[in-house]
């Protein structure tokens, strides 16, 4: 069989689901998420940059992962959304290769966030009178560049390889984006060796945010649990609960991806997984980390008070212009 070029061949995405019954039903649903999304992660960061109350090391680490799933998610789900009703499914090779390393940085720096916005939890609750140190902007900017440029180095590691490879034959990709499990089935040269490279680099990507993730949460809850106050300790909790739950989220849906063999994977699988961590993920990590929290609410309050107040003013200047 003949392997097809890069220039003169596109790929066809066959989306989240085959041959979707209700198309409109699914089209609904997955942009009122993408629209919650976009909108929550936009206006966390537009809270974080313009309230000075909110620029500490915790909200300046959030504002990146609100960066992070704005771009993640719409990386992903426009084109997925736009498949649903065209009758050509196409993406071009360099848009699939663009796809994949945006895919790749972006959820390698968010590996990587996550597990420093465990560490600052840590600090916190368990070293607060040395949190003003160990958490000072320096570190920030450090923690903020290391994970971008960890991320990005997996994107410019694997893309390049995954790309390389000689694609023959049928030119579907059963998935609704460019994931690199699903491209590379339709490879007509063995992968396995460099599958098996990637799956490494995953496990060591991996283990080093989790590690930090179990050693923060530990200390805290072993720290909450030695709290006087019954209300106090409940707070801690639930709070904590909340986070967890997100971490679980998306790193056993990555561990599944990337790490998990062949004989535990179905197209069908693999593709409700990557849902629950490029659609789902983006939509609940601002609901769960930042709109629940005292800080950002009464900082959204005073936002909308202020426009509010702007509005009023510029009604009550109307009628004096004329």
């Amino acid at each position: 069989m003949v392997a097809f070029h890069q220039n003169s061949t596109d790929f066809i995405l066959l989306g989240l689901i085959t041959h979707p019954t209700f198309p409109g039903l699914i089209f609904a649903v997955v942009f009122s998420i993408f629209l919650v999304a976009v909108t929550a992660n936009v206006v966390m960061i537009l809270l974080i940059h313009t309230d000075s109350r909110l620029h500490t090391p915790m909200y300046f680490l959030l504002s990146q992962l609100s960066i992070m799933d704005t771009v993640y998610i719409c990386i992903t789900v426009p084109k997925m959304l736009h498949d649903l009703f065209s009758k050509e499914k196409t993406i071009s090779f360099p848009g699939c290769a663009v796809q994949i390393f945006l895919y790749l940085t972006l959820i390698g720096g968010e590996f990587f966030l996550l597990g420093l916005m465990a560490y600052n939890r840590y600090v916190a609750v368990c070293n607060p009178l040395r949190y003003p140190l160990l958490m000072n902007r320096r570190i920030c900017l450090l923690m903020v560049v290391g994970s971008w440029i960890g991320g990005s180095l997996d994107g410019f590691m694997l893309t390049p390889f995954t790309m390389s490879f000689p694609y023959c034959g049928s030119r579907k990709i059963n998935h609704f984006f460019c994931e690199i499990p699903a491209v590379l089935k339709l490879s007509c040269v063995d992968t396995s060796v460099y599958e098996t490279l990637m799956y490494a680099c995953c496990v060591l990507m991996l283990l080093i945010p989790i590690s930090i993730i179990s050693v923060s949460y530990t200390r805290i809850l072993l720290t909450i649990h030695q709290m006087n106050s019954a209300e106090g300790r409940r707070k801690a909790f639930a709070t904590c609960s909340f986070h967890i739950m997100m971490v679980i989220i998306f790193y056993g849906a990555a561990f599944y991806t990337n790490v998990l063999p062949h004989s535990y994977h179905t197209p069908e699988k693999d593709k409700i997984v990557s849902a629950s961590y490029t659609i789902l993920t983006p939509m609940l990590n601002p609901l769960i980390y930042s709109l629940r929290n005292k800080d950002v609410t009464t900082a959204l309050r005073r936002l909308m008070g202020r426009y509010a107040s702007s509005q009023k003013v510029r009604v009550e200047d109307v009628p004096r212009k004329y």
